[in-house]
């Protein structure tokens, strides 16, 4: 667990540098051009940065060359004719954020990065995981359409073993340390922090969250790109809420109507007594939310014919867990990481709360209403 937080620290530098270019007039930086993919998602140059750093500091760490990893990107685009100059953008993000490896308690390359080893570090997330052995699950950028727009987003990488995720680290640049705050875009944020700076030296914004499987807690530290080095007495426990009555409690959901369906969670809210808004969140961050006692309920049912990707949940389902909270499927049962790339056998929907108490009620509160929705 110890390398995996370093190694998502590095990680979050890189991304806090593509993402502050992004938010530069579009001719002031090259590297951060965003892609879209054949499914017309977008992927910059964070997602294979990211992809590649964690790649080669794994393998380095543990002196494993084939070590197994299980990741979104792949290297089609930075391999074709027309990547030349996206590579050469991914090359420079990674050797920047590598020669800073000493921060973060990990050796940096004794030479730099070419592009044939960028190509061969993201070549080697190629595994299909399954019920046997061991792997890393990692999702690079967790929530890039937040990640472009200069709102919230995740690097999350997650160890699983003969099926069940054994520990899990989420990367939260942006998430701030007063809740408050995450009703609002981010870019609010960082104007009204212009406008009256934080305190010198406060943690103010960003975490790195992790937990390992039965140790019955869950901890989040500073970035160190914020703090300037890697302190573990800077770490705090933290918790979920202790809120049962669903009057005071809030819900989260994806922002995109594409990935799950707002009409029918607020009808879920309705009927089980939840009065406040929601609190629509991009990326994993939704589970950092829940772990840290910031919302008390998460809900996502996606559309018919959509499959959950492992990627996308297994870091937070174990920090949830070891703070104290409950994720299954909309059916009660857990979520099984066993079976490949996808959630097979995902009953609904997923739902994540802070206790047993409102976890059962929604889920009697979608076996009620599942007959009459659209979905």
């Amino acid at each position: 667990m110890e390398v995996a937080v370093r190694v998502v620290q590095a990680a979050c530098t890189l991304c806090q540098r593509v993402q502050s270019s992004l938010l530069l007039p579009a001719s002031a930086s090259a590297s951060g051009s965003v892609h879209s993919k054949i499914d017309r998602s977008p992927v910059t140059v964070a997602d294979w940065g990211v992809q590649a750093i964690v790649s080669w500091l794994l393998s380095d760490c543990f002196q494993d060359e084939n070590i197994s990893i299980i990741a979104e990107e792949d290297d089609e685009t930075l391999s074709s004719s027309d990547g030349a100059a996206l590579l050469e953008s991914v090359v420079a993000a990674v050797n920047g954020c590598l020669i800073e490896a000493p921060k973060y308690g990990l050796r940096f390359p004794e030479k730099e990065l070419k592009a044939h080893d960028i190509l061969q570090a993201i070549r080697r997330c190629s595994s299909i995981g399954g019920p046997k052995g061991r792997f890393w699950v990692l999702d690079p950028v967790d929530g890039t359409l937040g990640f472009v727009r200069g709102d919230q987003y995740a690097v999350a990488l997650a160890l699983i073993e003969d099926g069940e995720v054994v520990l899990g680290v989420l990367g939260c640049p942006n998430y701030p340390m007063k809740k408050e705050w995450l009703n609002y875009h981010q870019r609010y944020y960082r104007l009204m922090s212009k406008v009256s700076p934080p305190t010198s030296g406060s943690w103010h914004k960003g975490c790195v969250m992790y937990a390992h499987r039965g140790c019955g807690q869950a901890w989040m530290q500073p970035l160190v790109h914020d703090f300037g080095k890697l302190d573990w007495r800077n770490s705090r426990e933290v918790r979920v809420s202790t809120v049962s009555d669903p009057i005071s409690a809030t819900f989260c959901e994806p922002v995109e109507k594409a990935n799950t369906s707002h009409s029918f969670t607020a009808g879920l809210a309705h009927s089980v007594g939840l009065r406040k808004q929601p609190l629509r969140v991009y990326s994993m961050v939704k589970y950092a939310a829940i772990a840290r006692g910031d919302v008390e309920i998460f809900m996502k049912f996606a559309r018919a014919g959509y499959k959950e990707k492992i990627w996308d949940h297994a870091a937070g389902v174990v920090i949830i867990r070891e703070a104290g909270g409950v994720i299954t499927d909309a059916g009660g049962r857990p979520l099984d990481f066993s079976r490949g790339v996808f959630l097979e056998g995902l009953d609904r929907g997923i739902i994540a709360c802070s206790g047993p108490l409102l976890h059962h009620r929604i889920v009697g509160a979608v076996d009620a209403s599942w007959n009459s929705s659209t979905l």
